[in-house]
């Protein structure tokens, strides 16, 4: 049957893209394209001393992501993981990330707002992004800019929704194991009031065993000018998913194993996730050239899921609600420079409950020190402060200056709710010397850091620029780091997360070819780790190093090459578990030194786009000693988009077009062995899009 509908997709591809027409990229592009996570306000691309890149509308539609990797792995320097349903690990210039350090090493937002509250991260963040209506995708690549904060450490990835319009557009699309997913943006223009309401609801039943999902996703979106100039701008997002969760196949290369690949050894795994966002920013031009920027915000988060990872497979409930605000002042010093000031203040109330409703199974060990019930109920309020200032100035002779400076403090304050320590909870001491879990006494934590950004940029021509950036990111322990203990661990004393980044980077463009060329130096120091007691340390010294390649290319007037390669080495620095684990030097698990895109495009006529992907990863080491490797994939992915008529689109994408198997991530534990979440056969998806005005 999957052969049979691959021929005929092929087919119906080929039979629509037997016409004639043209493309074209170059440098009048990037002019246009306006991208707001560096400044926090709409700003060319070519003006940002960053290393930013951004997938477009056309980008976005042509992809027509299932999972936002899809559509994210196009860029240079990113290598998001997918692992079951809507699941993620992120990398951005770093290894995939896992375990105490992962999620705060990246900040994920939408509009310029954070997903989740600074100390509250979760690895799975993006799937409270409303990504499959966006305008476009920003990911800066590298410590992030003056304007935020902690969890900027290797990089951001920004939503950006669509400006509310008059329009009406509906989108159906089908695909296997009973895909179905539906779009709907409905806008209206009353002049100086505009609203745009935003819907998408997906479903599926999983190519895995027992790992189908539910989704849903809503954004209204609103544009106001009072009589008085006041610009106001901001909307509401609600997210929920509810998924059936398939977890690691273990064995040596059992993602080829045709039986293994597609089941599932923990079918009573799911996770259900609920978020909300609310958000105004309000616009005003000041006297004396300021123009101030202010944006109030409430957010919403709900997590219920199983720990199907751990013995016992405990149930987690975390939550948490905050309260901030964005302020920002722009100052025009004339043709020469700019000033920007800024405050954020954010406040947030958070919970977690960890509980177990069966007894454990396996050895006495674990039976004695993983008891049934309660191990984890405890609130944290954290406050969240950060002053910033960001200066550009013309220097002269083709020179161009940045500077940005921004401290930040986080405050914690935890409350446990059960009894302290490692006993039951009903503070029966467990067996051989207490329980697994250890619940902290009662406590204040507070974090201050700077993070310092100069950039220095020298322009050839119009067209090609060389770029210098010195600057540092960080990121505060997340209150899981702190609070979430195990064993004898009854204190976690932590520091701030810190990296130090130097990149160089040349860009230009010509009559239809462009291109750009990174490279990058970063030295992370006090990186969280839970060692082989279980204690959470600042214990891991890494660095990284490498070079990022984009270009595009005119080949004909119908054809375009677009390629992203990356080289990169992230090594440890130190050996861990007090010089136990010799793994001083060794590249760091789950880090491909290479991985690339790489599409031709085709467009015949006006209105019909045929594109072939190839995407490649690299062979990389499954575990910190580097004994164990993963061979790396080759994924080819044939994509087309018709406009059969002003008002009517079909599409079709075809992923993994030759079979491959292949696993979207491997890593290997001493417990467990090899293990692997698989990647998906070939599968095609058929779309029908309808623009009513």
């Amino acid at each position: 049957m999957q052969k049979k509908l691959l021929v005929s997709a092929i087919a119906m591809v080929t039979a629509l893209s037997a016409q004639t027409g043209s493309a074209q990229v170059g440098r009048g592009a990037v002019e246009e394209i306006q991208v707001i996570s560096s400044t926090r306000r709409l700003e060319g691309l070519s003006d940002v001393n960053a290393s930013v890149a951004v997938i477009g509308t056309e980008d976005l539609r042509l992809v027509s992501a299932t999972h936002y990797q899809e559509a994210a792995n196009r860029l240079p320097g990113v290598n998001i993981s997918r692992n079951n349903g809507q699941e993620s690990l992120t990398s951005i210039r770093s290894p995939i990330l896992t375990g105490a350090g992962a999620c705060g090493s990246f900040l994920l937002a939408e509009e310029g707002i954070p997903l989740r509250a600074a100390g509250f991260c979760n690895v799975n963040e993006m799937f409270d992004a409303h990504t499959e209506n966006a305008a476009a995708v920003e990911v800066v690549r590298g410590p992030s800019s003056a304007f935020y904060g902690s969890n900027a450490v290797h990089g951001m990835i920004n939503v950006v929704l669509p400006d509310p319009s008059e329009q009406l557009r509906f989108s159906l699309e089908t695909g296997p194991r009973g895909f179905l997913r539906g779009n709907v943006a409905a806008g209206t223009d009353s002049g100086n009031f505009k609203q745009l309401l935003l819907l998408n609801g997906v479903s599926e039943e999983g190519w895995r065993a027992e790992s189908g999902y539910d989704q849903q996703k809503a954004s209204w979106l609103y544009q106001y000018t009072t009589d008085g100039g006041l610009q106001l701008d901001g909307g509401l997002t609600v997210t929920n998913l509810n998924q059936e969760t398939a977890g690691f196949v273990v064995g040596k290369d059992s993602y080829k194993d045709p039986v293994l690949r597609k089941g599932n050894p923990n079918p009573e795994a799911y996770r259900d996730n609920q978020s909300m966002r609310v958000w105004t920013r309000m616009t005003a031009q000041l006297a004396n050239s300021w123009e101030l920027i202010f944006t109030p915000y409430y957010r919403k988060t709900d997590l219920d899921f199983i720990q199907h990872f751990l013995p016992g497979t405990p149930v987690e409930l975390n939550e948490h609600e905050s309260l901030g605000f964005q302020l920002s002042g722009y100052h025009n010093m004339g043709d020469d420079a700019y000033l920007a000031l800024g405050f954020d203040l954010e406040t947030t109330e958070g919970s977690l409950k960890q509980y177990q409703d069966k007894p454990t199974v396996g050895s006495a060990f674990l039976i004695n020190t993983i008891p049934q019930g309660k191990h984890y109920d405890y609130q944290v309020d954290a406050t969240q402060l950060a002053p910033f200032l960001h200066y550009q100035r013309y220097l002269g002779n083709n020179w161009d200056m940045t500077l940005g400076l921004r401290y930040e403090r986080m405050d914690y304050d935890y409350d446990n709710l059960m009894v302290n320590g490692r006993t039951r909870e009903n503070g029966v001491p467990c067996g051989f010397g207490g329980c697994r879990y250890n619940r902290p006494a009662d406590r204040s934590d507070s974090y201050g850091d700077w993070s310092p950004k100069f950039g220095l940029r020298y322009r050839f021509d119009d067209t090609h620029s060389l770029s210098a950036r010195i600057q540092r990111g960080f990121r505060a322990p997340q209150a899981t780091d702190l609070y979430r203990l195990q064993n004898a661990q009854s204190v976690a004393d932590l520091e701030a997360v810190q990296i130090d980044s130097l990149e160089l980077a040349v860009e230009g463009a010509g009559d239809g070819w462009e291109y750009s060329m990174t490279g990058f130096y970063m030295d992370k120091e006090n990186d969280i780790v839970t060692d082989t007691s279980r204690f959470n340390l600042n214990d891991s010294d890494t660095k990284h190093r490498g070079v990022e390649l984009a270009a595009a290319l005119d080949l004909s007037d119908t054809l375009t090459f677009f390629g992203a390669f990356n080289y990169a080495r992230h090594t440890y620095a130190n050996n861990l578990d007090g010089g136990a684990l010799v793994i001083d030097g060794k590249d760091v698990d789950s880090a491909p030194r290479t991985f690339g895109n790489f599409r031709l495009q085709w467009r015949p006529m006006t209105g019909l786009l045929t594109e072939l992907e190839w995407g490649n990863m690299g062979k990389y080491w499954e575990d910190p000693e580097n004994l164990h490797e993963y061979e790396g994939h080759d994924i080819f992915n044939l994509r087309t988009s018709w406009d059969v008529s002003t008002a009517v689109n079909l599409s079709l994408n075809i992923l993994n077009v030759f079979d491959a198997e292949y696993a979207e991530r491997a890593d290997y534990t001493s417990f467990g062995g090899d293990r692997y979440f698989t990647g998906e056969p070939v599968r095609a998806f058929l779309a029908l899009n309808w623009n009513l005005r």
